[in-house]
């Protein structure tokens, strides 16, 4: 699938008179990073919600694609820049929970959003 969307991608970038490719290939292993990243952090945050996953996979593909014709290199690193926040935010911030009954739901936490339950101290430990 990811080999799909590279052809696609690569194949829609814009093309100047001489046929080249106007990004550069920095850039474009960028821009490619990013979509990536969005993905796997989905695949990652919505596990087991087939109706969440298809959502925000479609989403990710509208952006990138209503997005695919820009050239401007400071547009560019812009989305690029929002894309990367996007999928932190994604990945430290969104919790998956499930209704269990009226009123009642269930917490489902990733293992990277778990912190170590250590309890507070108001007196500092003594040097031994």
């Amino acid at each position: 699938m990811i080999g799909r969307l590279y052809n696609w991608y690569s194949t829609s970038l814009p093309l100047n008179r001489k046929g080249a490719k106007e990004i550069k290939m920095g850039t474009r292993l960028k821009v490619l990073s990013a979509f990536k990243a969005l993905h796997r952090t989905r695949v990652a945050v919505f596990k087991e919600d087939d109706r969440a996953l298809e959502a925000a996979r479609l989403k990710i593909n509208e952006e990138f694609r209503k997005n695919k014709n820009e050239t401007s290199d400071e547009n560019i690193k812009k989305m690029i820049k929002m894309g990367s926040d996007v999928e932190a935010v994604l990945r430290e911030g969104v919790i998956q929970m499930e209704h269990v009954g009226d009123k009642k739901l269930l917490l489902r936490p990733r293992e990277s959003l778990l912190l170590e339950n250590v309890p507070y101290c108001d007196q500092p430990r003594k040097k031994s």
